[in-house]
């Protein structure tokens, strides 16, 4: 079933780019938005974490924590955080129990891939419950962002 408002979202450690562990639970008290990306330097992956970058400062303006995830290994995610100058972390689900955990993960992708972060987004409330939750079945489409700004308010 897939998570709902008001759920509790499901914990996780994975590392970032910067090799750290980053666990949901560091943010225990802050608003966290999570956004999912099937993969890296693809076209619809960079609009949407270009578009969370350019309106970091509405974020960090409500003390909300942007992270992006994907199946993509940390080096790949290091590389992409680089070139598109992302002031937040991202993440590597490459065991990809994160994305399934948040029913965010495609079992048969483009090119016979298999095992792809679904593109979906989610709003945690300061007590790690869900407040938000986007899960697009369509990899080519971009999450509501005005949903996603309107619900961390």
């Amino acid at each position: 079933m897939a998570l709902q408002p008001g759920s509790p979202a499901p914990q996780f450690t994975l590392f970032s780019t910067e090799k750290k562990e980053i666990s949901l639970a560091d943010y225990k008290g802050r608003k966290i938005v999570l956004h999912f990306f099937p993969l890296a330097f693809t076209s619809v992956c960079t609009t949407q974490l270009c578009t969370m970058r350019d309106n970091f400062g509405y974020y960090a303006g409500l003390n909300a924590v942007v992270l992006g995830i994907s199946v993509d290994s940390l080096f790949t995610l290091a590389k992409f955080k680089e070139e598109n100058n992302y002031q937040f972390d991202l993440l590597s689900d490459f065991n990809k129990e994160v994305s399934s955990a948040y029913g965010a993960l495609y079992t048969d992708f483009a090119f016979g891939m298999k095992g792809v972060s679904k593109r979906a987004a989610f709003v945690i409330d300061e007590q790690q419950n869900i407040v938000y939750a986007e899960v697009l079945e369509s990899a080519g489409d971009l999450p509501d962002f005005a949903a996603i700004a309107e619900a961390v308010k």
